[in-house]
């Protein structure tokens, strides 16, 4: 029977479904690396604001709390955004007249709330409560990263749930006495010797990764 195929075709073939499947891994990859990539999780990404308001001035150099701005943090879901009204307990006299700061002025005339741009943003099926997290004694600086070092805030972290998980699994490297929450430059150093199984205790804290505590 005469043949129909060159042999040739044989390495053709090969290199065919090789490269089929090299093609196949490397869609994989691509779509892997895209969504790890600050295109897609925002992580690292400045976003503008209506105001350009500085954590690195306001909570660095100033050493302005948290709660004075975030008022809801330790009893609420959301840690809540300042109101007009909070950026005038200093700039009604701090400023006032400075060209950043027209909109809030502006939005005192009006009545209409400054519209700032979430930062963090969770998707909708996922349910994350900083009251629970504050007094359970995790730090701010674990979600949001150096805050006190942004002239713009930006997501110090992906958020994605590997990183949720990779917390809630292991509390203790994150867990901090209460009195130190708020504090952006606290570390548990070799001098103050604080145990952190000793805090998991005090806090009664523990490895919780059952679906329904962010699934709701």
């Amino acid at each position: 029977m005469p043949q129909i195929f060159h042999p040739s075709m044989n390495t053709i073939s090969r290199l065919s479904i090789f490269g089929f499947v090299f093609i196949l891994i490397l869609i994989g990859f691509i779509g892997w690396a895209l969504a790890r990539s600050p295109y897609q999780t925002g992580q690292g990404v400045v976003r503008p604001q209506p105001i350009p308001f500085s954590h690195e001035h306001h909570v660095g150099d100033l050493g302005i709390d948290c709660r004075f701005c975030h008022d809801t943090v330790e009893t609420h879901a959301s840690a809540g955004m300042p109101s007009t009204e909070v950026c005038l307990n200093c700039h009604s006299v701090l400023f006032r007249d400075s060209p950043i700061l027209a909109q809030v002025h502006e939005s005192q005339r009006n009545g209409t709330p400054i519209m700032w741009t979430r930062v963090h943003d969770l998707a909708d099926y996922v349910y994350f409560h900083h009251g629970v997290h504050i007094n359970a004694g995790i730090g701010c600086t674990s979600c949001h990263g150096k805050i006190d070092e942004m002239p713009l805030a930006y997501r110090a972290e992906t958020l994605h749930m590997e990183w949720c998980l990779d917390c809630h699994r292991n509390p203790e490297q994150h867990v901090r006495p209460r009195d130190a929450v708020f504090d952006p430059h606290w570390v548990n150093t070799e001098a103050k010797e604080i145990d952190p199984e000793l805090l998991l205790k005090a806090h009664d804290l523990q490895s919780r990764t059952q679906c329904s505590y962010c699934h709701r």
